[in-house]
C-alpha cells in the first residue's frame, strides 16, 4: 500500500461522513488509513478506515504546505493542537 502520511481527506462514509481528517499513517497488515483531526480524533487514538471510504482533497498533484503536514511527512513527534491549526487553516484556504 502506498504510504498517504500527511494527505488531507474528507470521510464518504460512516458517522463521521463530511469529517476533514489528516492521514497520520497507514495499517500495511490490515489495509487501511490512520485518520485524525486532532480534536475528536486525537493522535494518541487514531481512526481506521479503508482508502475506499475517503475521498482525498490533497494528493501528490494537489500539496498542502503547512508546517504541522511538512513535520508529520518527516516522521517528527506532532501534537493534537498543531494538527487542529493546520486543519483549520486547510478549512479556511478551502472555502
Amino acid at each position: 500500500m502506498h504510504d498517504y502520511t500527511g494527505w488531507i481527506v474528507r470521510s464518504t462514509a460512516g458517522r463521521d461522513k463530511d469529517e476533514v481528517f489528516c492521514v497520520v499513517g497507514v495499517d500495511q497488515e490490515r489495509q487501511r488509513l490512520l485518520l485524525c483531526d486532532g480534536k475528536r480524533r486525537r493522535l494518541a487514538r487514531p481512526k481506521l478506515k479503508k482508502l475506499g471510504h475517503v475521498e482525498a482533497l490533497t494528493d501528490e498533484g494537489r500539496q498542502y504546505d503547512h508546517p504541522a503536514i511538512e513535520k508529520l511527512k518527516q516522521g517528527q513527534a506532532l501534537t493534537d493542537k498543531e494538527l487542529r491549526r493546520a486543519l483549520a487553516a486547510f478549512r479556511a484556504k478551502e472555502v
